[in-house]
């Protein structure tokens, strides 16, 4: 199916000032312009300025030298853009294969859809009326190809053909169906060749040599003898299942009715096909054509409908701008984004397993509510340099039900409640110079300077030496010897001495690097 907006800007203008609400509208024919070299011209324009004789491509000046009231109005390339991208939402609720055909068209991959909406016919009916409602000019046409429904979408009133009404159809249309350069386009008026049936009758070979492969291409695309895929702004969902009101709802309690409905049936679909979901996004359609997405993910592939609609729940309530229900939904769907084979197991009898899957619920409902990159854990690195030891992850990506996860998650040591720990807990951002006083060059120090405050030490311990890995090459860095230190009042401080004395640096430099307790 191809949708064709041709009055796009110009209805993207009215609806701005129709939405503002600022006085009477103004019913003056309107124009969008834009410079072209020195000039401005008329890119797009309204009914009014088209009977008044305006046309695109005419210099503004020329244009208001014919209707002197016309109001111009500059073109928006980007706020265009958006408003395409706006219909394309909209349009998901018949189809998630929608991609858009620039710079005021969208495709959409309507196989197997269809029939939910009555047929073809009556599909791209409900798209143009529904269209229309919102203000919007659409032209929908349906046909085996995409270049097919797009040549006809732009250059007929649309509709539904047979495959023998299509070539009749595309064999009539202009030669400016095919989109061919300007200097293409005159070679080809200058040929006699006004038409896509005329240039068909031509031979591929003859028109290569002429205008270029370009040309041959895009009639194979509009003849549909070559079919490229859409490419959708969306990937397709693995599991979908919506809802659809007879009259649009308004209530957030009703709202929530839907999802929780939408999650069984959802999860009867995932246990018949031995699956669970580890991504799941509820959108929500607008009477009026705004449509609402919302996003939740899980550490671990589940099922449970009763997780899955309080994980919608905590994502609902976090909205620091909460989803306007404006004048109504008409439809909420629910779509498996990423799923993961899971297979029946059974209830273990260990405590630790059950609390294993309390915090692993624990962490889902607190990245609903906090957003997944803010709630982290903190995994083992196989490194020597302390700061690099640790390195903080988003704990759904770490679930510790087991697998590689899980063998990180192990990989750290245990702490020992014997001895005192050996490195603190928490270290600096960036390691802090310090002055440092030393009986011999390689030893212990005996006092240092840090924040212009004096330290004298009364006990000292190590050196921990500390180099970079052998297959690791930075000039730069030196190898570390540190010290755990405690001053006369009782403060435990992890310093260390940048570089080997002599052999790396010939006056190395001291580090405070983290405090202890």
């Amino acid at each position: 199916m191809a949708v064709a907006l041709p009055n796009l800007p110009v209805e993207r203008v009215r609806r701005r000032e129709r939405a503002a609400g600022s006085g009477a509208p103004d019913d003056r024919p309107l124009v969008i312009v834009e410079r072209q070299g020195a000039a401005l011209r008329i890119v797009a324009l309204d009914a009014a300025a088209e009977a008044a004789g305006a046309r695109p491509g005419l210099p503004l000046t020329e244009a208001r030298a014919i209707r002197p009231d016309l109001r111009a109005v500059p073109a928006d390339a980007a706020a265009d853009h958006a408003m395409l991208t706006a219909v394309a939402d909209w349009c998901d609720r018949y189809t998630p294969l929608v991609a858009l055909d620039p710079p005021h068209g969208l495709l959409l991959d309507v196989a197997g859809c269809a029939h939910f909406f009555g047929g073809e016919a009556a599909m791209a009916q409900d798209v143009a009326q529904a269209l229309a409602r919102q203000g919007l000019t659409a032209r929908v046409s349906v046909a085996g190809g995409a270049g097919v429904a797009r040549a006809l979408a732009w250059f007929t009133p649309g509709g539904v053909a047979t495959p023998e009404e299509e070539r009749a159809r595309l064999a009539a249309l202009p030669v400016a169906a095919l989109g061919p350069a300007e200097a293409v386009r005159t070679g080809l008026a200058r040929a006699g060749l006004t038409t896509l049936g005329q240039l068909a009758a031509r031979g591929r070979g003859e028109l290569a040599a002429r205008f270029g492969f370009g040309l041959v291409a895009a009639l194979d695309q509009a003849f549909g003898r070559v079919d490229p895929p859409i490419s959708p702004r969306r990937p397709a969902p693995a599991r979908m299942i919506e809802r659809r009101f007879p009259e649009p709802v308004l209530t957030q309690d009703a709202v929530v009715a839907a999802c929780r409905a939408l999650a069984g049936a959802l999860a009867g679909r995932l246990e018949a096909a031995g699956e669970g979901v580890t991504r799941v996004e509820a959108a929500f359609f607008r009477a009026d054509g705004k449509v609402s997405r919302i996003s939740v993910a899980t550490g671990r592939p589940t099922r449970d409908p009763d997780m899955l609609l309080r994980l919608l729940r905590e994502r609902l309530d976090a909205l620091a701008d909460p989803i306007d229900p404006g004048f109504g939904f008409d439809l909420v769907r629910l779509s498996a984004l990423a799923v993961e084979p899971l297979a029946p197991e059974a209830v273990s009898l260990d405590p630790g397993a059950a609390e294993e899957g309390a915090v692993a619920e624990l962490v889902d409902r607190l990245a609903a509510r906090h957003g997944r990159r803010r709630v982290l854990r903190f995994l083992a690195g196989d490194v020597h340099r302390p700061e690099g030891e640790a390195r903080a992850r988003p704990a759904q990506a770490m679930s510790t039900g087991g697998g590689r996860s899980a063998a990180r998650a192990a990989s750290w040591p245990a702490p020992s409640v014997a001895e005192p720990p050996r490195r603190p807990l928490r270290l600096f951002a960036d390691p802090e110079p310090i002055e440092v006083l030393a009986e011999v060059p390689d030893g212990p120090p005996i006092r240092f300077l840090w924040r212009r405050v004096a330290h004298a030490v009364a006990r000292a311990e190590g050196p921990e030496r500390i180099a970079l890995e052998w297959w690791r090459r930075d000039p730069g860095a030196l190898t570390r010897d540190y010290f755990r230190v405690e001053d006369a009042e009782g403060a435990r401080f992890w310093l260390y001495r940048d570089g080997l004395y002599v052999c790396e640096a010939e006056h190395p430099r001291w580090f405070l690097h983290g405090l202890f307790g």
